[in-house]
C-alpha cells in the first residue's frame, strides 16, 4: 500500500469516527464529507500525530473548499490519530466553526486540487 493510499485509507476511518462521535450524515462533495441534522456541511480534517519521519503531523486546507465551507457556515472535525494495527486509535478530536481558525497563510498547492492551500499545525489547534 503506498503512502497516498494509506492517507486515504485512515482518513476514511477518521470520518467514520467522527460521524459516529458527533452523530452527523456522510455527505462527500469535493468541499465537504458531511452535514449535521440541520443540513450544515462539515469538512472531516485527520493527521497522525506523528509521521513516519518523526515529523509532527499537520492538516491541510484548501482555499476555494475553506471559503465555500465559511460562506455556507461550516464546520471542521480535526481529527489527530495514531496508527494501531490495521486501524486507528484518536488521540483527540475538536469541532470548531469555520470562522475559528488560528491565521491561514496560504500558498501554491501544486496541481493538488487546483488551489492555494494552507498548513495547520497540531499545537496552534489543541
Amino acid at each position: 500500500m503506498n503512502r497516498s493510499h494509506k492517507a486515504n485509507h485512515y482518513g476514511t476511518l477518521c470520518e467514520r469516527k467522527a460521524v459516529h462521535r458527533y452523530g452527523l450524515e456522510l455527505d462527500r462533495s469535493s468541499w465537504h464529507d458531511a452535514r449535521r441534522d440541520d443540513g450544515t456541511p462539515v469538512e472531516i480534517k485527520s493527521t497522525m500525530r506523528r509521521h513516519a519521519d518523526g515529523q509532527p503531523g499537520n492538516f491541510k486546507l484548501y482555499s476555494k473548499y475553506h471559503r465555500r465551507l465559511w460562506r455556507t457556515n461550516g464546520w471542521y472535525i480535526f481529527i489527530i490519530y495514531r496508527v494501531r494495527g490495521n486501524g486507528l486509535q484518536v488521540l483527540k478530536s475538536e469541532m470548531r466553526h469555520s470562522s475559528r481558525l488560528p491565521q491561514l497563510s496560504w500558498h501554491g498547492g501544486g496541481q493538488h486540487r487546483d488551489a492555494k492551500q494552507a498548513k495547520i499545525l497540531i499545537n496552534s489547534l489543541f
